[in-house]
């Protein structure tokens, strides 16, 4: 399944997140607190305490944006968006190549997403990198923008080397839970919906929508 990627804040929106975030210093602190055995060996980077009243109201903001978006919700099938949390980066921290827990106490990881909360020139290094068959794709957007991709993918993120990273991450448990039945049901909702735009209504274009409405309602979990 590709990634992805995905304006989803506006510019006034992101810079008063920023702001707000990092003007609660006391509520940062080391982000192994939240990781797997697995992972804790290779991540060093801050989170923001998810108990705090900062994060509390700050992830329900992106919470509610992603539920709201209507790509997301065709690309990802939310039923549950959780873990959410926010990530700062400074100059040598880093987070190793890893895999996210199947399972977390918040619900299933079947895909994970990315908010990315600094403007890609503001820091050197600290690009998202995620395994592929091959090689690996990086991934550094600007402010605002996130990407989404498949929990099962190892994935990094590079040493910052200069400047500071600041992110927005967390989890989706999709009504689907095959990625393959995932992408087959994004082409087609996709589609639908154009030559519904193109053309408007018809009978056969009611038959397309019944087919991917009961085809979702078959593998849906």
């Amino acid at each position: 399944m590709e990634p992805l990627t995905h304006p989803l804040l506006d510019e006034a929106t992101v810079s008063q997140l920023r702001a707000t975030l990092l003007a609660d210093e006391t509520s940062w602190q080391d982000g192994r607190k939240t990781a797997g055995y697995q992972a804790a060996e290779v991540k060093n980077n801050l989170q923001l305490d998810r108990n705090s009243k900062t994060a509390k109201e700050n992830s329900q903001l992106v919470i509610k944006q992603l539920e709201s978006d209507p790509l997301v919700k065709s690309f990802a099938l939310p039923r549950h968006i959780h873990g959410v949390m926010f990530s700062r980066s400074g100059i040598g921290q880093g987070y190793g190549m890893h895999v996210d827990n199947a399972y977390m106490s918040s619900g299933r990881s079947d895909l994970s997403f990315t908010l990315f909360l600094s403007e890609p020139e503001s820091y050197d290094g600290g690009a998202l990198c995620i395994q592929t068959l091959q090689d690996s794709k990086q991934v550094k957007l600007p402010a605002g923008q996130l990407i989404i991709y498949p929990s099962t993918s190892l994935h990094a993120v590079e040493t910052v080397t200069a400047g500071e990273r600041l992110v927005c991450v967390g989890w989706i448990q999709s009504y689907i839970r095959s990625n393959e039945d995932r992408t087959i049901l994004f082409g087609l909702n996709a589609g639908a919906r154009a030559l519904l735009a193109e053309h408007g209504r018809s009978p056969e274009l009611d038959l397309i929508f019944q087919a991917y409405t009961n085809m979702l309602r078959r593998l849906g979990n």
